[in-house]
């Protein structure tokens, strides 16, 4: 079972991709999402999110990340709901109404903040963060310590949650009840947490940066990777079906 942002080792159309075609096309296609305002347009987009998954063998992954998404959405969403008076009323507020317009627009922001997640954290699961930091170097000549500190970022995203999970059970073992209560007890229960995952996470850090140090991080050029990454037709082909999604979102919002 892969943890979060773990990279999946397979076979499929998206791993053999180029890393940075990869990040490219997800790229497009979550600048798709937020050209568009039309739900239609958008649940295809989904729709095609969750066939790439698919196609990759990342259902159960995708399905995760769309509820993690959704979570924060539905936030969104909410205001959206109460700050949008349009459509048939159906709900009177003091400073207006709930229309079904305002369902509408409510219920795209959550299909359009989804369907523009998907791609971009399939990148993660369908690449190798050595491979996107080296082809991000080699291809688009990023300097080497700004591509390093992005993907160490993400490397340590599943690092640090799972220090908080190891946190939050040795809590538990000592009474520490984290199932009960509201919203502002949990969150309360939270912030002692804090402490030792910020120290954890110095720790790791530190032992991270001296071990880059050793290894001679700061003499490392375009030119030390042996590994090359051409671009092959097929990502051409995908950065153009992902810019074609592009152009025909913008020509739906103009029209629309």
């Amino acid at each position: 079972m892969s943890a979060f942002l773990e990279y999946v080792p397979g076979d499929s159309l998206l791993h053999r991709l180029n890393p940075v075609a990869k990040l490219g096309a997800a790229a497009l296609f979550a600048v798709a999402c937020f050209c568009s305002g039309s739900f239609v347009f958008l649940a295809v987009l989904l729709a095609a999110g969750f066939a790439l998954a698919a196609s990759c063998g990342m259902v159960r992954q995708t399905f995760g990340l769309a509820r993690a998404v959704l979570a924060f959405s539905l936030i969104l969403a909410v205001v959206q709901l109460l700050t949008t008076p349009a459509g048939a009323q159906l709900v009177p507020l003091p400073w207006g109404f709930i229309g079904t317009g305002s369902l509408l627009a409510a219920l795209t922001t959550v299909v359009r903040l989804v369907a523009a997640a998907i791609p971009l954290f399939l990148v993660f699961y369908v690449t190798k963060l050595n491979d996107l930091t080296n082809a991000a170097v080699k291809v688009l000549h990023v300097p080497y310590r700004y591509a390093f500190a992005f993907t160490s970022t993400v490397r340590f995203i599943p690092v640090f949650m799972n220090d908080m999970k190891g946190i939050m059970e040795a809590q538990t073992a000592r009474g520490v009840q984290f199932d009960t209560g509201g919203v502002v007890k949990k969150a309360r229960l939270m912030v002692p947490l804090c402490v030792p995952l910020l120290v954890s996470s110095v720790r790791k850090t530190n032992s991270a940066a001296i071990a880059a140090e050793v290894r001679g991080f700061n003499l490392r050029t375009s030119a030390s990777g042996y590994k090359e990454y051409p671009l092959t037709p097929r990502d051409a082909a995908a950065l153009l079906a992902c810019a074609l999604l592009v152009v025909a979102a913008v020509a739906l919002g103009v029209l629309g």
